[in-house]
């Protein structure tokens, strides 16, 4: 299969063979923190009323005639260079069915995957003028890992309760109860994004190319202005700069957003690349839709609890040192949170010796 491709713009690029993964369940690349976020969603009080509710409501049929009315539907004879990547990503992910893939006016970069009974992909003009053709390979990708792995249902709903929660904002009781639902879909979708990014890799199989795309989100179309390792770093001292109150203004910062931040992203994704796990999985070893009905439910929650274990004790930041140190059992934790916030930023004295905050003892 031909890669290279130079019209509307697009730079040409070298013809290369792709891995493909016949059969691959969603399971191979999704992040732990997206099954265990999707658990706590679905345990949260009311939401499977609402989910069945809004499932027979929501005007899906409405919805895709809007964007067969309104936008471009990429095929053999407008966008084909999209079109060639898109049956190119599901042919490597081996999805059977190329879901309808539309390109919406929208100066914004942005797209998404949504639809409740077939999921359609929109990608906006302000995208596809910003990418190259490698790092809107992985964009691609990164949508049909959405379809693949069922996201699209959730999404969908998650647009219409935000746009909900603005109608109804005059209703206290009401705002609050939808703001519940939206928030933890919220939660979950973040944590979808990890996983899709690393779908996008495994179609793209180009980490270069996909931290340029993540890059180019965050900064727009000046690559020669930006660097890979700074932008790395900064997510590096993103996570472990501050103090606690630091930490809680990252929680405040994040709750609105619908996807986490680009530098974020770009982290969790080279750490992946470099794992055993996606080497295994460049090697032809993954988990097989065939046996998505053999997968225990209590062994994904516990392989996600693991994961936040691992994430909490490793992190940087203050918030998360106090959860691993409560959970520890630090002994001087209690010093620590009478000095305050200021507390968290310093290293606790030696054992050998006495906090500073404590008086010295009198003779018994």
């Amino acid at each position: 299969m031909s890669d290279g491709h130079e019209q509307n713009g697009h730079e040409n690029v070298p013809s290369r063979q792709r891995r493909r993964f016949p059969g691959i369940s969603s399971r191979a690349y999704e992040h732990p923190a997206d099954r265990s976020a999707l658990v706590a969603l679905r345990k949260l009080s009311g939401f499977d009323t609402v989910f069945k509710a809004l499932s027979g409501l929501l005007p899906e049929r409405s919805l895709r005639l809007l964007f067969l009315s309104d936008s471009v539907r990429v095929s053999d004879q407008q966008f084909t260079h999209l079109n060639d990547m898109l049956r190119d990503a599901c042919y490597i992910l081996d999805l059977e069915k190329v879901p309808p893939m539309y390109v919406n006016q929208d100066p914004q970069p942005n797209a998404m995957c949504i639809g409740l009974d077939e999921p359609i992909i929109v990608v906006t003009t302000g995208l596809v003028e910003l990418l190259d053709e490698e790092e809107m390979r992985a964009v691609v990708g990164h949508e049909v890992g959405h379809a693949l792995s069922g996201h699209s249902v959730y999404r969908t709903i998650l647009l219409f309760l935000t746009s909900l929660a603005l109608r109804v904002a005059w209703i206290p009781l009401g705002n609050i109860a939808i703001m519940a639902i939206v928030t933890a879909l919220r939660e979950w979708f973040r944590k979808s994004e990890l996983s899709a990014d690393r779908a996008g890799l495994l179609v793209g199989q180009d980490l270069k190319a996909s931290m340029r795309g993540l890059m180019k989100l965050a900064g727009g179309n000046h690559l020669h202005e930006m660097n890979v390792d700074a932008f790395l770093k900064q997510a590096e001292e993103y996570e472990a700069g501050g103090d606690l109150r630091d930490s809680v203004l990252k929680i405040m910062n994040v709750l609105p957003r619908s996807h986490p931040f680009a530098t974020i992203r770009a982290a969790e994704l080279k750490k992946w690349s470099e794992s055993r796990e996606y080497q295994r999985i460049m090697d032809g070893h993954y988990p097989r839709r065939t046996e998505d009905k053999e997968t225990s439910v209590t062994d994904s929650f516990r392989e996600s609890a693991s994961h936040y274990a691992t994430h909490v004790k490793g992190s940087k930041d203050p918030l998360m040192k106090l959860v691993s140190d409560i959970a520890g059992g630090a002994g001087d934790l209690g010093g620590r949170v009478r000095r305050g916030f200021g507390g968290f930023t310093q290293s606790a004295p030696p054992k050998d010796q006495p906090p500073t905050d404590t008086p010295p003892r009198g003779d018994d």
